[in-house]
C-alpha cells in the first residue's frame, strides 16, 4: 500500500474525492497524477448490444456479428472509441437505415479508435455494425488472486480429450468482456443486450435475460436467443454451453434455474434449493424485489474465480457441484447467498469505478452475514461477521490498510482483496448498528431506488443515508471509507473507591489515523450488568465509572462491533467468567482461542464447555485443544467426545473427536474406528481409517487399499490435513 497517503491530510482526502466525482464519468484517460486512479470521460454511452456468435472449437475462436447502439454522452462527437482485444476485423460500418456505410478506424490490439461518417448530437442514437472474430487464448493477459485469468472467453476441452466435458463459458470482471466482442469495457456503462449463440444442438446455452427464441439449423447447430431488457453493465455480459440439466425451481412467479452436469442433476434442489427462499428475504429486507425477470446458477469446469454474479445468471466453479455424500461435509450457501445479493449491490446498482468497488463486494459479502443470522440464528451471523474480521486484520499490519473508496491503486485487480470485501463488510455493520435497523435499511432502499440501472458509489450511500435520517454520516464515510487502517486498542482495567477506571491507548502504527469509536461498556456487578456509553477519540484517555463494588468481569464493546483489535490483558478467570455469563459468540471463540494456549484447570474448564458448544466450529476447536493429561476433567470430557464421535451431525467436528479419542491408544476405541470407516461422511471415513491405524495399521492400510476411486480421490487429502492437526 501507499503509506504516503495515509499521512495526507482531511482536506487533502475531500481533494482527491472531489477529484474522483468530478471525473466520475470518465473512462479512457488518464490522470496525470498517477498515484490516482479516475475514471475516463464518457464520450459515448452504449444504449443498446445486439450480438450474434458462434464458436469454432478447433482454433478456439468466436466468430461474431455485433450491433452497437450508441449516443454521445453530451457533446456533438464525430469519434467512437471501443475496448476490443486482440481480435481480427473483417467490417466496422455504421447502419443507415437498410445499408451499411464503411468506417475508418485504427486498432491496436487493445482499442478500436473509429471516426464516424458525421458529427452526432446527444439527442442521437446511432448503430456501429462490426463482424469480428475474437481469438481469446492467443491473448497475453493476467489476472489477479482474485480473478485469476482474464481471456474473456473459455473453451473447456475444446477437443473432447478424457472424461471433462466440453464447455464454453465467459468472464467479464473486470475488464475481459471485450475479449469476445466490442464494447465500452467500463462499469460505469449500462446498455440492454441481446445475444444469439449458435450451438451444437446437444448443448444447453445459457445468457443474460430471458431465452426469447430457439432456431434449429440443418447443420445440426441451433440458434439461441437471448434478451435483457434493463440495462446493465458489459463486464456483467455472460455466455455458457455445454451439457447442463436443468433444474426449474421458481419464486414469485419468476423461474429460478440451476445448471448442472449431468452427474450432479440430482441433487440440484439439495445444493442450491435455498435460492428462493435468499430472493424472498432480501427482497423484504431492502424493500426491493428480485429486480431481473429470472435468475440461473451454472456451474462450469476449470473456472477462474470463486463464483460471478453476472445479471441475472450466476456462473459458480465447479466446487458449488457436490454429490449428496460430498453435501455432508460441506456446502458452499456462503457463496450462493453472496453472488445472489450482487444482483442488487453490483448489477441492479453498479459501483462507478473499480474505486468504488466496496459499493459491489461490500455489500454482497454483508448480504453473506445476514443470511447467515435469518437462516441459523444470531451465533450464525456473529460468526460469519467473526470471520470477516479476522480476514480483515490478517490484511493489516500494526493497523495500517488502505482505504475502502480507494482513487490511488496501482492496478485495478489489487481492488479484490480483504478490504474491500471483508472489512467493507464488518464497516457496514457497525454502521447498521450505530444507525439502527430500521433507518439502516429505509437508507439502503433509498439508495437503491435513487440509483436503480444505474451506478453509485460511497457518497450516493451517504447522502441516502443522510435523507432518511437527517444526521450528518460525513464523519463516519470519512473515517472508515476514505482513510485506511483499523484502531488498536490497549485497555488497563482497574477499581478503586467506588470507581472502576479504564485507561486507553490507541496503539496503532502512528501514520495511521486516531479514531473516534463511540462504544459501549458492559460492567457485571454483583450479578447484575451496568451498561455504559463511552466515546475514545484521543490517543490516550482515562475513563472513570461509580460502581458499588468491583466488577466481576467489563465486556468492552459488548455488541461487538469494533472494526479492530483490542488488547485487553484479561487472565485466564476473566476468559471463564465470559464463556460461562456472557456467552456471545465472540466472547465464546476468543476464551477458547485463549484457553487453547493455557495448560492451567480453568482453561481445561473452558474447553470441557467448549466441547458441547453450540456451534461446531467452538467444539471442534475445543476437541483439539483440551488436555485429557488433566485427571480431573478426564472422564467428564472422554464421555462428551464420544458422544460427538458417534453422533454430531457435524461432520468435521465428529471426525476430529474421532482422531482425539484414537490419540488416547485405548483400545475400546478400536471398534468405533473400524465403524467410522464405514461412514459416508468423507470426513468421517479418514478419520476413521487414520484412527484405525493407531491401533491396527495393516488393517487401516488394507481399508485404504480397498477404496473405490472416488472415495480415494476425497480421503486421501483429508488423511494429510488430519494428520497434520493431530
Amino acid at each position: 500500500m501507499n503509506k504516503q497517503f495515509l499521512k495526507y491530510s482531511l482536506f487533502s482526502l475531500f481533494l482527491v474525492a472531489g477529484q474522483n466525482a468530478m471525473a466520475q464519468n470518465s473512462d479512457q484517460t488518464k490522470n496525470p497524477l498517477s498515484v490516482y486512479q479516475v475514471t475516463p470521460l464518457k464520450v459515448n454511452d452504449l444504449v443498446h448490444t445486439k450480438l450474434d456468435v458462434s464458436f469454432d472449437y478447433g482454433k478456439r475462436y468466436l466468430y461474431g456479428k455485433g450491433w452497437l447502439t450508441l449516443k454521445p454522452h453530451f457533446y456533438d462527437t464525430d469519434s467512437l472509441r471501443l475496448d476490443a482485444k486482440g481480435m481480427d476485423f473483417k467490417t466496422i460500418a455504421i447502419v443507415d437505415g437498410k445499408k451499411t456505410i464503411p468506417l475508418k478506424y485504427t486498432y491496436d490490439n487493445e482499442q478500436l479508435s473509429i471516426t464516424l461518417n458525421r458529427k452526432y448530437k446527444s439527442t442521437e442514437k446511432y448503430i456501429i455494425f462490426i463482424d469480428y472474430t475474437a481469438k481469446p487464448d492467443e491473448l497475453k493477459v493476467k489476472g489477479s488472486l482474485a480473478i485469476t485469468d482474464a481471456k474473456g472467453l473459455y473453451f473447456i476441452n475444446p477437443d473432447g480429450k478424457g472424461d471433462k466435458p466440453i464447455q464454453i463459458w465467459t468472464q467479464g470482471e473486470t475488464e475481459a468482456s471485450s475479449a469476445w466482442f466490442p464494447t465500452i469495457d467500463k462499469p460505469n456503462q449500462k446498455t440492454t443486450s441481446e445475444i444469439s449463440m449458435t450451438v451444437d444442438a446437444k448443448y444447453t446455452s445459457l445468457s443474460n435475460g430471458k431465452l426469447i427464441s430457439q432456431k434449429v439449423n440443418k447443420n445440426g447447430t441451433r440458434t439461441d436467443t437471448w434478451k435483457m431488457d434493463l440495462p446493465h453493465s458489459p463486464y456483467l455480459f455472460m455466455m455458457a454451453v455445454g451439457d447442463f440439466k436443468i433444474y426449474k425451481d421458481s419464486y414469485n412467479g419468476q423461474e429460478v434455474s440451476y445448471y448442472l452436469e449431468p452427474k450432479y442433476a440430482p441433487y440440484a434442489k439439495q445444493i442450491f434449493g435455498k435460492t428462493p427462499d435468499m430472493m424472498k428475504f432480501y427482497g423484504k429486507m431492502l424493500g426491493v424485489e428480485y429486480p431481473w425477470g429470472k435468475y440461473a446458477q451454472i456451474v462450469a469446469r476449470d473456472y477462474v474465480s470463486g463464483a460471478m454474479e453476472n445479471t441475472s445468471a450466476t456462473l459458480h466453479g465447479e466446487h458449488v457441484q457436490k454429490t449428496e455424500r460430498e453435501l455432508l461435509d460441506d456446502n458452499q450457501e456462503s457463496t450462493i447467498a453472496h453472488e445472489l445479493f450482487h444482483q442488487w449491490f453490483g448489477d441492479y446498482v453498479t459501483a462507478e469505478s473499480w474505486s468504488n468497488l466496496t459499493m459491489n463486494e461490500s455489500f454482497a459479502t454483508f448480504g453473506e452475514v445476514l443470511w447467515h443470522g435469518h437462516d441459523e440464528g444470531q451465533d450464525a451471523e456473529d460468526r460469519s461477521r467473526y470471520e470477516k474480521l479476522q480476514n480483515c486484520l490478517r490484511s493489516s499490519k500494526e493497523g495500517v490498510s488502505p482505504p475502502l473508496a480507494r482513487f490511488h491503486y496501482g492496478n485495478k485487480e489489487d481492488m479484490f482483496d480483504n478490504i474491500s470485501y471483508s472489512k467493507g463488510s464488518i464497516i457496514l455493520y457497525a454502521l447498521k448498528n450505530q444507525m439502527g435497523n430500521a433507518a439502516f435499511f429505509k437508507s439502503l432502499n433509498k439508495y437503491l431506488t435513487t440509483n436503480a440501472f444505474k451506478t453509485g458509489e460511497s457518497h450516493q450511500l451517504r447522502l441516502a443515508m443522510e435523507e432518511v435520517t437527517g444526521k450528518d454520516w460525513s464523519p463516519y464515510f470519512n473515517q472508515w471509507y476514505f482513510q485506511g487502517g483499523n484502531p488498536i486498542l490497549n485497555i488497563e482495567y482497574g477499581y478503586a473507591d467506588g470507581k472502576a477506571t479504564m485507561a486507553v491507548k490507541q496503539v496503532q502504527e502512528s501514520s495511521v489515523q486516531t479514531f473516534t469509536l463511540p462504544l459501549k461498556v458492559d460492567f457485571y456487578v454483583n450479578g447484575t450488568k451496568v451498561r455504559k456509553d463511552i466515546l475514545i477519540d484521543k490517543r490516550e484517555q482515562n475513563f472513570s465509572f461509580d460502581l458499588p463494588s468491583k466488577p466481576d468481569f467489563i465486556d468492552l464493546d459488548p455488541d461487538k462491533i469494533l472494526v479492530g483489535k483490542v488488547i485487553d490483558n484479561k487472565k485466564i478467570s476473566d476468559y471463564l467468567y465470559q464463556y460461562k455469563n456472557v456467552p456471545t459468540y465472540y466472547n465464546r471463540i476468543e476464551a477458547i482461542k485463549f484457553a487453547a494456549k493455557d495448560k492451567s484447570h480453568e482453561a481445561q474448564l473452558i474447553l470441557l464447555a467448549g466441547l458441547q458448544d453450540q456451534r461446531d466450529d467452538l467444539r471442534t476447536r475445543s476437541i483439539r485443544a483440551i488436555d485429557l493429561a488433566d485427571n480431573s476433567i478426564k472422564e467428564a470430557a472422554l464421555k462428551t467426545l464420544l458422544n460427538i464421535a458417534q453422533n454430531d451431525k457435524k461432520t468435521y467436528a465428529r471426525a476430529s473427536a474421532i482422531i482425539k479419542l484414537a490419540g488416547t491408544g485405548d483400545a475400546a476405541y478400536k471398534n468405533l474406528m473400524i465403524e467410522s470407516t464405514k461412514n459416508q461422511s468423507y470426513n468421517v471415513a479418514a478419520a476413521g481409517i487414520l484412527g484405525l491405524s493407531k491401533y491396527a495399521p495393516e488393517e487401516a492400510d488394507k481399508i485404504k487399499a480397498a477404496l473405490d476411486e472416488d472415495t480415494r480421490n476425497h480421503i486421501t487429502p483429508l488423511l494429510k490435513e488430519f494428520n497434520n492437526q493431530k
